[in-house]
């Protein structure tokens, strides 16, 4: 029997990048591609090792959960006790999550089931079937992506929203630092590029806008501001008009800012969004200016740079 040992090992460190990533995905840490890297090596080279004097040892479960600890601590490094299990157990959570995934959607496409005389007759040949390669190379991607998309969504749900924030808008070599509330009613994405949209007071950008574009904004539709901006406005290429609808009234524009890189405190974690825009408001957001900003949910999907706590 030929054993094409580089292909094995090649899956395999796929398959160990993959749930590295998840992993990553669920704790929200920020991992450098090289340590991904080196994780994904670790793990793999459990195959090439069960071909040497040591696959007894990487073969019993204490040689695993040594591999384990190897495993995580080369992708998310060591900070404190509480954090290295909380990486080791989420770790060993999504991969119990990809294995029985590929083994209940393995099941549930296999049948056992023939006509034999006009008869439904049921074979049984031992605990399941082998499961193909052809079914792996394909099915755990695919179950990646939807547990991916799953445990996202979950994440929202569980979310503690109309949360006080502090936020820091970095915008042209300028920094504005508001108070902001995190909103669950707040929506609004840009249609094209699926951005979400936090809103801020028209007045708390004037260091970064200057004065005669907010007074523009206030005397013109945002259509109509874009056309009459000067070219040689410094913000020009950073405007967007992103369309929405309220209650009660017609579709409108809301003309936004894309910011260099925006920056959520919260009362655990320090988290850096993605991607988003800065949308300005003409109306006050809080009589009493508790809250200068809105954030939007999403954005607290974010890498977390640091952990407050």
């Amino acid at each position: 029997m030929v054993i094409y040992l580089d292909v094995i090992w090649l899956l395999n460190f796929c398959f160990d990048l993959l749930l590295l990533l998840l992993t990553a995905f669920i704790l929200k840490r920020q991992v450098k591609k090289r340590r991904y890297i080196l994780g994904a090596l670790i793990g793999s080279s459990i195959v090439l090792l069960l071909f040497t004097p040591f696959a007894l040892f990487v073969s019993h479960p204490l040689g695993k959960l040594l591999f384990s600890v190897f495993i995580v601590l080369a992708t998310f490094g060591f900070q404190r006790f509480r954090t290295f299990f909380q990486h080791l157990f989420t770790f060993y959570f999504v991969t119990f999550l990809m294995g029985g995934g590929m083994m209940g959607v393995h099941s549930f496409l296999q049948t056992n089931t023939v006509i034999q005389d006009g008869l439904f007759l049921s074979q049984n040949d031992g605990f399941g079937d082998p499961i193909s390669w052809l079914f792996v190379l394909t099915g755990f991607p695919a179950i990646w992506l939807f547990s991916k998309k799953r445990l996202g969504e979950v994440g929202i749900k569980k979310r503690q929203f109309d949360e006080q924030v502090m936020v820091d808008i970095h915008i042209n070599g300028e920094t504005i630092r508001l108070k902001g509330l995190v909103d669950s009613g707040n929506q609004l994405y840009d249609p094209i590029t699926k951005t979400p949209v936090m809103i801020v007071q028209l007045e708390q950008l004037s260091s970064v806008c200057g004065e005669p574009f907010l007074a523009l904004m206030k005397q013109c539709h945002p259509v109509e501001v874009l056309q009459k901006l000067d070219e040689q406005f410094p913000l020009l290429d950073r405007l967007r008009l992103v369309p929405y609808r309220a209650v009660g009234h017609d579709h409108g524009f809301l003309l936004c800012l894309k910011p260099d890189a925006v920056v959520i405190y919260s009362k655990k974690q320090m988290i850096q969004p993605s991607k988003c825009f800065v949308g300005m408001s003409l109306s006050g957001l809080s009589a009493d200016q508790e809250f200068q900003s809105i954030i939007h949910p999403d954005m607290l999907d974010g890498k977390i740079i640091q952990d407050v706590s």
